[in-house]
């Protein structure tokens, strides 16, 4: 058992690279990110909004999931990225980077070629599926960005995953 100064270091450290990340990649939610026009009673930027990066990520989803060390889409994984793909299809002006994640199971080299393997499975989904490779990008973070930790297999199979981020102003 670690000692438990040893468990309160790891534990600040692990939430410390959680805030790392950036909750507003999205922007504020105020802006206009839609490519094209809104709809009645829509507002330009929220998850009303079928063009806009907030509705992708509530409605359409951007992440699928993976089994233990797997990197072969399930058929839920498929049906999300069908979405996403007809998501980027009918809005042209995002790209996108697929981040691939693991569990904290397995040494760090292992669990960032697991993620990559992830990412680019999604990758080569999405592509089959008529999105441009020129508009997607992979990136691997292996265990290294956690979204559940505990040493649990409920928190592993979150943490086991891909997620699409969008980024405006880029499309082809």
């Amino acid at each position: 058992m670690a000692h438990p100064a040893v468990t309160a270091i790891l534990l600040i450290g692990v939430i410390g690279l959680g805030a790392c990340t950036r909750p507003d990649r999205f922007g504020s939610g105020t802006g206009d990110y839609s490519a094209g026009g809104v709809g009645a009673g829509m507002a330009t930027g929220t998850a009303s909004d079928p063009a806009s990066p907030a509705y992708f990520q509530a409605s359409v989803g951007d992440r699928v999931l993976f089994l233990v060390d797997q990197s072969s889409l399930t058929p839920e994984a498929r049906s999300t990225l069908d979405g996403q793909a007809a998501w980027l299809s009918t809005n042209p002006a995002y790209n996108a980077t697929i981040e691939g994640h693991a569990d904290e199971q397995g040494t760090r080299e292992y669990n960032l070629a697991l993620g990559a393997r992830r990412a680019n499975a999604v990758q080569e989904y999405l592509i089959s599926r008529g999105v441009a490779g020129a508009r997607l990008d992979t990136v691997s973070y292996g265990k290294e960005r956690p979204i559940e930790i505990c040493s649990e297999e409920a928190c592993y199979a979150k943490n086991r995953r891909a997620v699409t981020v969008l980024q405006a102003g880029l499309g082809s």
